[in-house]
């Protein structure tokens, strides 16, 4: 029982994250940063996105109920916020340069904890399978299925940025806008299933 769990939420999450597709999204991101920063927002938004999940896990729905927020309308005004991530991407320079401040831009809250690694599809991932699992021990490895992807996570975004040092500083450039558009592909995905949910609903 407890493996069965932990399969089937470890599977879920994987496919919902998509820790290597968030990695090459991250490296776009990134782009003419040093190492350090790049490791820095790895770790910080890897932490972020699991004490998200996590909160979501144990009083998302009921939070949700109170607002009178839906998963649906979550998932629209994401895709929005990440539309304009993907417009950036693609139409203007490197996203990792600093303020006039001198202060580096943090992307660790958006867009990488919210809404790529802790969205409203990961979130209703969480709170479907935290309901259907009453168990303590259950839910302990819906935990550790959480904690283990996140940990995968990072490891995947903390070695993206070695790709500049394969494919150089044009093919960075031109992975970066191609992602941009991917990017912005799924955006649009977010806003269109929220927009039909809505519809239905």
């Amino acid at each position: 029982m407890f493996t069965d769990i932990f399969l089937h939420a470890l599977t879920s999450y994987f496919v919902v994250i998509d820790p290597i597709g968030t990695a090459l999204i991250f490296h776009g991101l990134t782009t003419g940063c040093e190492r350090a920063y790049a490791k820095r927002m790895a770790l910080r938004s890897t932490l972020i996105a699991t004490a998200i999940v996590l909160v979501s896990a144990f009083f998302g729905q009921a939070l949700l109920t109170k607002l009178g927020i839906s998963i649906e309308a979550l998932r629209v005004s994401g895709g929005l916020l990440l539309f304009i991530t993907a417009f950036n991407m693609v139409t203007k320079g490197e996203t990792g340069k600093k303020w006039e401040s001198g202060e580096e831009i943090d992307i660790s809250v958006f867009p990488m904890s919210i809404p790529l690694l802790s969205g409203p599809g990961c979130l209703t991932v969480t709170i479907l399978l935290f309901s259907q699992t009453p168990t303590v021990s259950g839910s302990i490895s819906l935990v550790i299925a959480v904690l283990v992807i996140y940990l995968l996570t990072y490891l995947a975004l903390s070695s993206a940025n070695r790709v500049k040092d394969v494919i150089g500083r044009t093919g960075d450039d031109i992975l970066r806008r191609l992602l941009g558009v991917i990017l912005a592909a799924l955006a649009i995905q977010f806003i269109a299933d929220g927009v039909r949910q809505i519809m239905i609903g």
